[in-house]
């Protein structure tokens, strides 16, 4: 196979730009391999680390799985950011869900919006002044689960015994 050849820690700081560049021409792809280069040299660097989160997510649905970006979540130092992404993570899911055609997708993007709340109203208790970002993923969540009222919970199965005549 192929040995990949190290980037210099110099570069460090044009590599994020570029992948950052790479996700808003959505080329999630590209800008995951920029993260990984980065996170060789400096494996705690924790923008890098967001970005990486981002261009996975971003790839949802096209053979990223959610195990993927929740191992990720770990490495975010900041409890914040953290509860934060994790909203990210599950909103991003519950979005490939929504593209999802099959039965029962309609339940799982709905699971996956509450969790996506759930976490954006803990990263909300933990936000720095002035930063309203989970409040606006909460609302986009909301809004989406107001607008699209076929998005609800899995009905339980009612078992009912057979009566014996």
């Amino acid at each position: 196979m192929f040995e990949l050849k190290p980037i210099s820690r110099e570069a460090i700081p044009e590599a994020l730009r570029k992948a950052e560049r790479y996700r808003l021409l959505n080329e999630p792809s590209l800008a995951q391999s920029i993260c990984e280069d980065i996170l060789r040299i400096d494996a705690d660097h924790q923008e890098a680390l967001r970005y990486l989160l981002l261009a996975v997510t971003d790839q949802f649905g096209a053979g990223s799985p959610l195990t993927e970006a929740k191992a990720i979540l770990p490495r975010i130092r900041d409890e914040y950011e953290r509860l934060y992404h994790t909203g990210i993570v599950y909103e991003r899911w519950a979005n490939m869900w929504l593209r999802d055609e099959h039965p029962g997708a309609n339940h799982r993007a709905f699971e996956c919006l509450q969790d996506a709340m759930r976490w954006f109203e803990k990263a909300e208790a933990k936000r720095p002044a002035g930063n309203d970002d989970a409040v606006l993923r909460w609302n986009t969540c909301a809004r989406i689960l107001m607008k699209n009222p076929d998005l609800r919970a899995q009905p339980e199965d009612r078992y009912e015994p057979a009566m014996d005549d």
